[in-house]
């Protein structure tokens, strides 16, 4: 075998053959290109406007249009149509940009990968929660979180389940807790529990004081619902989703009833002039489930935390764990008015 200067295989002597192929392959000038260069396209691409692509990358606009074109100097294409009001992908341009959510990714996946093992979900999770479960579910995972995963940190994010799992599946989030059964390609999910609602009155309202009601004794008409986390529910009043509290003092302010989940029991029970009482028989309520990214490095961990949220759920009155594979799992919409999150 003959090794020619410090390099192998075919070249000139003092070289490397495989850094040669390397140097065939990507061009000086993409060799330029970093991680946030792209990240910088990819942002651009998603919010359809360089200004609001400068302001959630914490650069100035005229450094982010500098570094977007020096990508597109480097591939020799032309990714954005620029000019009016908004920003459109030029022809080729959302070929390219799917190209660089696989890059960027990978890199992700690579980070991850290499810190699998060492501490949970590499030392941060970032937990997508809508709002109108985080402040009641959440001040229960403050105590074990750290005692199951260590020095991993947890960092929540609030909003609707629709736009937390399209940052899941962005790579914005980690993993997000929603409604069971909405499909998203390259997500997966798991059902937790299933949490009962309770009709929270007017304090003046017939029913208010009993110690439960039917459903079916109340006037459809009196009921004041919100339009996605109460969709599986039937009449009322429909309003744009709002927080439950400013739900029960609306119900305070203006009368009739409306439908809470049980974990908000003890919050919504301290505002004046309503009354929370139970539902008779079977009662309407949402599932919860858990969403990650199918190709994630935190598999290990993930599963992990929906354990200890399944666990959680079996010691909180009124929830019903759902335990995999066990007698106690439900399918989706398997409970009556079952409604999203």
């Amino acid at each position: 075998m003959i090794f020619r200067g410090e390099g192998w295989g075919p070249g000139p002597p003092g070289t490397n053959g495989f850094d040669g192929m390397q140097r065939s392959m990507i061009s000086t000038a993409l060799s330029a290109v970093s991680l946030r260069d792209l990240a910088l396209v990819q942002a651009v691409a998603r919010e359809g406007s360089f200004i609001s692509a400068a302001r959630l990358m914490n650069i100035s606009a005229s450094g982010l249009s500098h570094q977007v074109q020096k990508v597109e100097q480097a591939l020799g294409i032309t990714l954005f149509e620029r000019g009016g009001r908004g920003v459109a992908l030029a022809g080729g341009g959302a070929r390219v940009i799917a190209l660089i959510d696989d890059v960027l990714a990978g890199a992700e996946r690579l980070q991850a990968g290499a810190l699998v093992g060492s501490i949970a979900f590499g030392g941060e999770l970032r937990l997508g929660v809508p709002a109108t479960l985080g402040p009641y579910l959440l001040p229960q995972l403050i105590e074990p979180f750290p005692q199951r995963f260590g020095e991993a940190r947890l960092t929540i994010s609030e909003g609707k389940p629709r736009g937390l799992l399209r940052r899941l599946a962005e790579g914005e989030l980690d993993a997000v807790l929603a409604p069971p059964g909405t499909t998203v390609p390259g997500l997966s999910q798991r059902t937790l529990f299933f949490e009962p609602y309770e009709l929270l009155m007017h304090a003046d309202h017939p029913a208010a004081g009993r110690a439960s009601v039917k459903l079916a004794t109340l006037d459809p008409a009196q009921a004041t619902l919100m339009a996605e986390s109460h969709a599986g529910a039937q009449g009322g009043e429909r309003i744009q989703d709002v927080s439950l509290e400013s739900l029960a003092t609306l119900v305070a302010v203006r009368g009739g009833y409306t439908l809470v989940p049980v974990l908000a029991h003890d919050r919504l029970a301290s505002i004046p002039n309503v009354s929370l009482v139970s539902v008779e028989g079977q009662a309407p309520g949402r599932e919860v489930a858990l969403y990650w990214r199918s190709a994630t490095a935190w598999g290990e961990d993930l599963a992990g935390l929906g354990d200890l949220l399944v666990d959680l759920a079996g010691r909180m009155p009124g929830l019903t764990p759902v335990v995999e594979g066990g007698a106690g799992e439900h399918a989706a919409g398997n409970h009556a008015g079952a409604a999203p999150v």
